[in-house]
């Protein structure tokens, strides 16, 4: 059964991007039939999967306006060996533009419907906020995967976030529960960090996961290179991390 993930938190700044085009590649690394979506106007996903989102003729904006299905969307990544929704500045304008649209915050739900099958992963890029973008990743998510930071103003933005996925779950999506919690450009030389990171796992348990990404050079320039880590340096710290985390997703759902 098709796994679909809405990597999300309405703080930016978290490594959400960086988790979603790094989980994907070492997913696909793993194996596994990957899907991207590209959920965030600001398409950095697109950009560090080596996709030119300057000329990317239709985009996620399409199929979320239904301009454009969603199988005539999707692009490979080479970099990353696994496909993409792309996204550009167009999306910026769809949250104004959906407001007249019947059952706007599942159009991606529908969307992906028709090709979910093709893949074992979907992840969602979602935008650093609480919009009607985020909310179409999230009716279309089995799951939220929150990257975060350990400082305490990332716990007070968690409280905020754990609450809108309930109501959510509530109105929406009746399945979507929390993944896990994932700590992100984590120092352990930091005393703060260290203290978030146990009151992380004091109050959510097996929610947070046991791999910790660090903070690395090799992660922060990967982007740059229109590259997956894995494949701008895969014996970087940040590389093995994340596939320590594929790893650990992997064994999570018995695949």
């Amino acid at each position: 059964m098709t796994k679909i993930l809405a990597i999300t938190n309405q703080k930016g700044g978290v490594g959400k991007t960086t988790t979603s085009v790094n989980l994907a590649a070492s997913l696909a690394a793993s194996g596994k039939r990957v899907l991207l979506v590209d959920l965030d106007p600001q398409a950095n996903a697109t950009m560090g999967s080596g996709i030119n989102k300057q000329k990317v003729k239709n985009t996620v904006y399409h199929v979320l306006m239904g301009n454009e299905e969603i199988q005539h969307v999707r692009v490979s990544s080479p970099q990353g060996k696994y496909d993409l929704i792309p996204a550009n500045r167009d999306l910026a304008g769809a949250e104004v533009e959906m407001v007249e649209f019947s059952q706007r915050e599942a159009r991606l739900k529908t969307a992906l419907e028709g090709i979910a099958s093709d893949y074992d992963y979907i992840l969602i890029d979602c935008p650093p906020a609480l919009n009607m973008l985020t909310l179409n990743g999230l009716c279309a998510a089995h799951a939220v995967m929150i990257p975060m930071q350990c400082e305490y103003y990332a716990l007070e933005g968690l409280s905020d976030l754990v609450n809108t996925i309930k109501r959510v779950r509530n109105s929406f999506n009746s399945t979507l529960r929390i993944e896990g919690l994932l700590r992100t450009m984590f120092d352990p030389r930091n005393i703060l960090a260290q203290q978030v990171s146990d009151q992380l796992q004091k109050h959510f348990g097996d929610k947070v996961y046991r791999t910790v990404i660090p903070r690395n050079v090799r992660l922060a320039e990967a982007p740059g290179f229109g590259l997956p880590v894995l494949y701008h340096d895969g014996q970087s710290k940040g590389a093995q991390a994340y596939l320590e985390l594929a790893k650990e997703i992997l064994a999570g759902h018995h695949l």
